[in-house]
């Protein structure tokens, strides 16, 4: 390990120790996710949308405490994705988007020959922006959770 790489490891460290002291947001990475450089962290808010959240909390659903909701859950990988590990049956991927062309190129069915017409078809599809850095893609992670479920 070269002397860059232990200085980004422990300000990734130290920023890890500010996200537990400022926003108890605790890191709950299993030893799996460890060995391939994954960390996983949860976050003191339900998982909840806003209004899945308004449901739980009505007054006519006492059964139902917010403490007893599951807790939000982000995972930062290798490769470079941010994700919300507690969706329905994926991670869910909350890197930003961004448009990018794509092109096929194909032959109409049943004309193989030598002198068959070549067709190139062009669209526009979204595309996942990849976050190479660690300290980068932990800022990102408590951006996200700061706009979208820190002001409840």
């Amino acid at each position: 390990m070269t002397n860059w790489q232990k200085e980004q490891f422990l300000l990734e460290e130290q920023f890890v120790k500010r996200l537990l002291i400022d926003y108890g947001i605790r890191e709950v990475t299993t030893q799996k996710q460890a060995k391939n450089e994954t960390r996983e962290f949860e976050f003191p808010v339900p998982s909840f949308s806003r209004q899945r959240l308004k449901y739980y909390t009505r007054k006519s659903n006492p059964l139902c405490n917010v403490k007893d909701l599951p807790r939000l859950r982000i995972a930062c990988f290798k490769s470079g994705y941010v994700r919300k590990q507690n969706g329905a049956d994926r991670a869910y991927q909350l890197n930003p988007t961004y448009n990018q062309e794509q092109r096929y190129v194909w032959m109409r069915q049943g004309e193989f020959t030598e002198s068959s017409e070549l067709y190139t078809t062009k669209f526009v599809t979204k595309a996942r922006a990849l976050i190479t850095s660690p300290i980068v893609r932990l800022n990102f992670m408590l951006n996200y959770y700061l706009k979208n479920y820190a002001t409840r």
